[in-house]
């Protein structure tokens, strides 16, 4: 099974996709193994499990303990991480092009052979809790869990990837081990590589490095049951020196064709400093330092945003202007200059944000886990130069005139906001 050039695509035995771009003229390789496990796939009880996991799979395996999976990749200049998303969990690292079969052995071992100990799930669990504290404190952060949390409730989706401290404290080793055991499994992975490599190669490091990988029976379905589109506001009061707040509603699943009208119309709405929202609110106004507008996407839910940070007297006339222009765009979409300036925005981010293996190998494992293929740039920049303004003005028109939902932070103790999105 091969993908168009300069794609290629393996499928090991046990469901295993391998997937590498050859990148003629660098001396670097990056590679990564993307898990279609993370935050939503949780129960309750299981609340911040995905990242308690990603932390202790660096903590040591048959083979290495955690000082020696550190060590091994700084000794060459490597650098390795990895993160946990609502859907999905990435383990990577990036290399000289001659160190690459050191990498595949050392993140392919900790994702396959991890021991999950007791005391290192002991030890890690108050790591995790300061990581909490570090994020509560960043009220910029904590308005988009907000904001989630008035979207969705009580779904996975609406709960923040990291957990709370009263989910972490509570899980439990055998806990952590049997999701990790019933979760992480070779069909729900893709392994991406970008770089001066050679697939054939790549696959033959990869085969090698997963012949041990042990199949656990009765391994459980991630995701759950698609939410229900709420609408409501979710209040922090804080005595913070600015208010933070994002005003949205929801949008389209990942795999939605009218998804790159969407595109253009945040990065017309919100992406720059062109941009509608920024013009209007900022530059006109000087009423923020910060506004911008965001769409994201899950497998069944989708999420379109309005964020920005003012001073809490403001944000009643930061939300009148934020609404009106939502309203025009759901009424009339955007101009052709701003259709085809916020088209040229994408093509440039696009291109100039591919600039290293690390995004080079980050695009094409993401795509081809959350989407199932894997599309040239110049496939990209064509659905977006396809797009029209009349595109823009049917999906303004079905994601805008949903009802809002508001997440904000500040010093509010006795306002509820439910006006803001009536």
């Amino acid at each position: 099974m091969t993908t168009q050039a300069p794609f290629r695509t393996t499928v090991l035995p046990g469901g295993l996709r391998v997937v590498t771009e050859e990148v003629p003229g660098v001396r670097s390789a990056a590679f990564g193994i993307w898990v279609g496990v993370g935050s939503r796939d949780e129960g309750p009880e299981e609340h911040g499990a995905s990242h308690f996991l990603e932390h202790l799979l660096f903590k040591g395996t048959a083979k290495r303990d955690a000082l020696e999976i550190s060590s091994v990749m700084d000794a060459v200049g490597g650098e390795m991480n990895a993160f946990t998303a609502k859907e999905y969990t990435c383990y990577y690292a990036r290399t000289l092009d001659a160190d690459l079969p050191l990498a595949v052995d050392v993140v392919s071992d900790l994702v396959t052979s991890a021991l999950v100990a007791e005391s290192d799930v002991e030890s890690e669990r108050g790591v995790i809790c300061e990581e909490i504290s570090m994020h509560d404190d960043d009220p910029g952060d904590v308005v988009h869990d907000a904001f989630a949390e008035a979207l969705f409730g009580g779904h996975a989706l609406g709960r923040r990837i990291i957990g709370s401290v009263e989910s972490v404290e509570s899980l439990t080793a055998d806990a952590i081990a049997g999701y990790y055991r019933s979760r992480y499994q070779p069909e729900r992975m893709v392994v991406s590589v970008a770089g001066n490599v050679r697939h054939d190669n790549v696959v033959d490091l990869v085969r090698s490095a997963f012949s041990s990988f042990p199949q656990h029976p009765g391994a459980v379905e991630t995701g759950s049951v698609a939410p229900e589109q709420l609408s409501g506001v979710v209040v922090d009061d804080r005595p913070t020196e600015q208010a933070h707040l994002v005003l949205g509603t929801h949008a389209l699943p990942r795999d939605s064709d009218l998804r790159w009208a969407l595109s253009v119309l945040n990065t017309g709405l919100g992406g720059g400093m062109s941009s509608r929202l920024f013009q209007e609110i900022r530059e006109k106004r000087g009423l923020v330092y910060s506004v911008y507008s965001y769409a994201s996407a899950h497998a069944d839910a989708g999420v379109f945003g309005i964020y920005a940070g003012c001073a809490p007297s403001r944000v009643p006339e930061v939300l009148r202007i934020a609404r009106a222009e939502l309203a025009s765009a759901a009424d009339k979409g955007l101009t052709p200059d701003e259709v085809e300036r916020a088209k040229g925005a994408m093509r440039g981010s696009l291109v100039l944000g591919l600039e290293d293996t690390g995004a080079q190998m980050s695009r094409i494992g993401k795509a081809l886990l959350v989407h199932g293929e894997v599309l040239t740039v110049d496939d990209l920049i064509a659905r977006i130069d396809a797009v029209t303004p009349d595109d823009v003005r049917a999906v303004a028109d079905l994601v805008l005139n949903r009802p809002l939902s508001l997440g904000i932070i500040g010093p509010f103790p006795d306002q509820d906001f439910a006006e803001a999105i009536a």
